[in-house]
């Protein structure tokens, strides 16, 4: 079935401090999908939209709780949507749809999985028929190892076009990061690694990922102590230039498996109750150093605000934007509500310099899909305008890092949805899903 959906632009004008600059935004619909919690845009989702040869796939929930898929070629109006076979229990936001596309062609899909207490979620797992196609497989296994526990599925595409899978193998409080990799020539997965981030029974890690121009895996974790996401505390990181198989901290040095608290490289110490969000973001520059978006209330501040964590002349800078007003403390169990939007973040060469970007909403300003841009890190002076004027509810961002590594062009998945306290839902009727295009100029 194809959809024939019109396109809304936008062109906003900000003072970048120096000069002016325009942002043209570009609006495409996809088509409408469940709208009750956040689970279609929430921010762990890796991907939400990938490009695999100018062909654009994207993936979410219907009214009905059925998988739909679709595609386009890059940049057309024109999406090709098939709802599968398969379903997901939409009233727990964290049972988000994760796709991949490997070397081939194949698109990967992996649903529906959060395990906590006595509630297990065993690997929700298919691929497409025939490469580009958007009909599934049976349900298939990975390797058979730990997949019983499985939440937080995520794939990256390796420069020979091998997939990684990460997830975590546990509950959150006490869970552990595992590893898994899709061989294309020979089509099936061995595991890489199990359990090489160790929460030793008393924690567990929320991480993010990022793979840099020669394949270099860059991860950042918080560590939770208990459900509780007031016990989230610390920024850790590890490397790996060897698809996952052995790990080092920034400056090289090797670490022993399974990486436990007490020999993690801290990039920033943070006490529990700094209001420390979990699963944020990360990216890496042309030269392969790693950046991290998050946000935390210091000591003695009137409100929690955006942080950008980045490593520069092998010294990691800590840079607080400190431009928010409003205060709101975290504490809990379950997915949130919560008044502002994990970050994502952006970085490209301008010039001679290194500019920023990071991805956000905030109540503050009408829950829009905002960005703060940097143009030069070395004088941080940070802009904030709206890519969007539409009010988005509870949503957070996650945009096609392929298509964004390889052109620098930004694609947003947009829709508006709401989000309680605890996996609880508000009555919404379903809501249109769309991808906002922007590209930085110089």
């Amino acid at each position: 079935m194809k959809f024939y959906n019109s396109i809304v632009v936008f062109l906003f004008t900000v003072s970048a401090g120096f000069s002016q600059i325009q942002m043209p935004t570009k609006i495409t619909p996809i088509g409408k999908g469940w709208a009750n919690n956040s689970i279609n845009v929430v921010p762990y989702r890796k991907n939400s939209l990938v490009t695999f040869q100018g062909i654009q796939y994207t993936a979410f929930y219907d009214s009905a709780h059925y998988v739909v898929l679709a595609k386009r070629k890059s940049n057309s109006p024109v999406w090709e949507i098939a709802k599968t076979q398969y379903k997901g229990d939409v009233f727990d936001a964290h049972n988000s749809i994760s796709i991949g596309v490997d070397g081939q062609g194949y698109l990967h899909v992996s649903w529906d999985h959060h395990s906590w207490g006595k509630h297990l979620t065993p690997l929700n797992y298919c691929k497409s028929l025939s490469p580009g196609s958007l009909k599934l497989s049976k349900k298939l296994m990975m390797t058979g190892l730990k997949e019983d526990k499985i939440t937080y599925p995520e794939f990256y595409r390796l420069i020979n076009g091998d997939l990684l899978f990460f997830y975590r193998d546990g509950e959150s409080g006490s869970g552990n990061v595992m590893l898994n990799r899709y061989a294309v020539k020979t089509g099936k997965w061995t595991q890489v690694q199990s359990s090489f981030i160790d929460g030793e029974n008393l924690r567990n890690p929320y991480w993010q990922i990022a793979l840099d121009k020669k394949g270099v895996i860059h991860m950042s974790w918080t560590w939770r102590e208990s459900p509780d996401v007031a016990t989230n505390h610390d920024v850790c990181y590890a490397r790996s230039a060897d698809g996952g198989k052995t790990w080092t901290r920034s400056d090289g040095t090797k670490y022993q498996l399974p990486i436990k608290e007490a020999r993690a490289e801290c990039v920033a110490k943070i006490p529990q109750k700094s209001e420390l969000i979990n699963q944020v973001s990360m990216t890496t520059d042309h030269n392969g150093n790693p950046y991290i978006a998050s946000y935390w209330k210091e000591k003695g501040a009137k409100a929690p605000q955006y942080h950008l964590l980045y490593l520069k002349q092998g010294r990691w800078i800590n840079l607080n934007l400190n431009f928010r007003e409003r205060d709101f403390s975290l504490s809990g169990g379950g997915t949130k509500g919560i008044p502002i939007a994990r970050p994502q973040v952006l970085v490209w060469d301008n010039g001679t310099h290194t500019a920023v970007a990071l991805i956000f909403r905030d109540v503050e300003r009408q829950n829009s899909a905002s960005i703060a841009i940097c143009k030069d890190l070395d004088k941080p002076v940070w802009v904030c305008e709206d890519l969007s004027l539409q009010d988005l509810g509870a949503w957070e961002p996650s945009y096609d890092t392929e298509l964004w590594n390889s052109k620098n062009v930004l694609n947003l998945l947009l829709q508006k949805v709401q989000q309680k306290d605890n996996d609880g839902q508000i009555a919404m009727a379903p809501q249109m899903l769309s991808v906002l295009e922007w590209k930085p100029l110089k």
